[in-house]
């Protein structure tokens, strides 16, 4: 709590301080702007109007990357930095490279709207406050520059609760302000949309690439630790039971001693039947240990309970919740495997944190497949607090939602109640 109020100060001070900076950097940028595209008109015809557009345009794009500094900085906004141009031999190459790269073109855009936004903070920041503080003081000013006595007029009686409500508006207009200004950033400083969704692809690759490779280092290990080991310990007893059976056994395979009648007592030199019966019920429970661990390892890789679909895993996973769970499926259309597996893991996942983080008496779980769109909700009753990186592993859920194209979107406010939402495609 301590750290987001330090942040809201930090984020409120940049705000004023962008504010300030804002109208001799966005008056620079706009001349800039206007420069060229003036220049870049006349010189058109020219020999020297290409290069002079690919220079201004690099320029801008590097104006851009300052201008996304200072969002960062001062407006707590991090705009990712679009690209970097390819570099293809030959300088008509590079040239035509510039000159179609959307990047700098949307950042000259940005340096243009800048001188706009920049008045309007300048004045939000410094004209509101001054104008409130000459409104507030109107009737005193007017009675010290002009002698003798002045009469109550309509203009004073209505300069102080002018002043009064132009100094209350300052913090809307600067925090409207700030949002337009990380919004226009957002938009014309970051990478175009098809970059971002090569990004994106980029991303949940590698997150696949990493889960899948934590996965099977997991399995390997489950197998190696668990399963190898109880079967060399199933191999042992088994040996040593075949030791019993081999002790009143000679090499011509006739017991040593008399031979017992049917049903009747075992010789004296007959093996150890309560050590052999001691034996089989060791390794009777280290198959069903053996059985169970695989079964655990099998499930992990893919529940079985998902062959029939979403409508029979959830109940099933439902049914295992120490938390009592109301569920309610819509499932008019059955999403692909892949995304049935996501949502089936996902879900697990949100109930296991309900049931270990949030004290919650009771929970609900809400999935719909309709209109090509399959959507996952889980509520619960308890403390709240939860939010994405808080150590509830809601950060490595949302990126394996974002590697099948999926949103996760956490609601849950000090106290409770907390929603989890998670959207994903139907189909890939």
């Amino acid at each position: 709590m301590v750290a987001e109020r330090r942040r809201y100060r930090s984020v409120r001070g940049g705000e004023l301080a962008f504010a300030v900076l804002g109208l001799p950097l966005g008056v620079l940028g706009g001349a800039y702007a206007v420069a060229v595209l003036y220049a870049g008109a006349l010189l058109s015809l020219t020999v020297l109007g290409l290069p002079f557009v690919v220079a201004a345009l690099l320029g801008a794009r590097r104006l851009g990357g300052l201008h996304r500094w200072l969002v960062g900085r001062l407006l707590g906004e991090e705009v990712p930095a679009p690209q970097p141009l390819p570099r293809p031999p030959g300088v008509f190459a590079r040239g035509r490279v510039v000159l179609t790269d959307p990047a700098a073109w949307r950042a000259l855009l940005y340096l243009l709207l800048r001188v706009p936004l920049g008045v309007l903070g300048f004045l939000a920041v410094v004209g509101l406050p001054l104008s409130s503080v000459w409104l507030v003081g109107f009737p005193l000013w007017v009675r010290m520059m002009e002698p003798g006595p002045r009469p109550v007029g309509l203009l004073d009686l209505g300069a102080v609760p002018i002043g009064l409500g132009a100094l209350a508006v300052v913090p809307t207009a600067v925090r409207a302000l700030g949002a337009a200004d990380r919004s226009s950033a957002r938009t014309l400083l970051g990478p175009v949309r098809s970059q971002q969704r090569v990004r994106q692809l980029e991303n949940a690759r590698a997150t696949l690439l990493a889960e899948n490779t934590d996965r099977l280092r997991r399995l390997e290990r489950d197998l190696h630790d668990g399963t190898q080991a109880q079967l060399v310990a199933l191999a042992i007893t088994l040996s040593l039971a075949d030791d019993v059976l081999a002790e009143g056994v000679p090499a011509d395979g006739v017991p040593a001693g008399d031979v017992p009648a049917e049903g009747g007592p075992v010789g004296s030199g007959g093996p150890d039947l309560g050590r052999l019966r001691a034996l089989v019920d060791r390794a009777r429970g280290q198959t069903d240990d053996t059985i169970t661990g695989l079964r655990r390892l099998t499930r992990g890789i893919h529940p079985v309970a998902l062959d029939g679909g979403l409508a029979e895993a959830l109940p099933g996973l439902i049914a295992t919740s120490p938390v009592p769970v109301d569920v309610r499926l819509d499932l008019r259309e059955r999403p692909e495997q892949v995304i049935e597996r996501a949502v089936y893991f996902c879900a697990a996942e949100l109930l296991t944190n309900v049931a270990k983080h949030s004290g919650a008496r009771s929970a609900e779980l809400n999935v719909s497949a309709v209109d090509g769109r399959v959507r996952l909700t889980v509520r619960d009753d308890g403390r709240g607090g939860a939010a994405i990186g808080a150590g509830t592993g809601l950060a490595g859920l949302a990126e394996r939602l974002a590697a099948v194209d999926g949103t996760l979107r956490v609601d849950s406010p000090p106290g409770g109640p907390t929603k989890v939402s998670a959207e994903l495609p139907r189909r890939l």
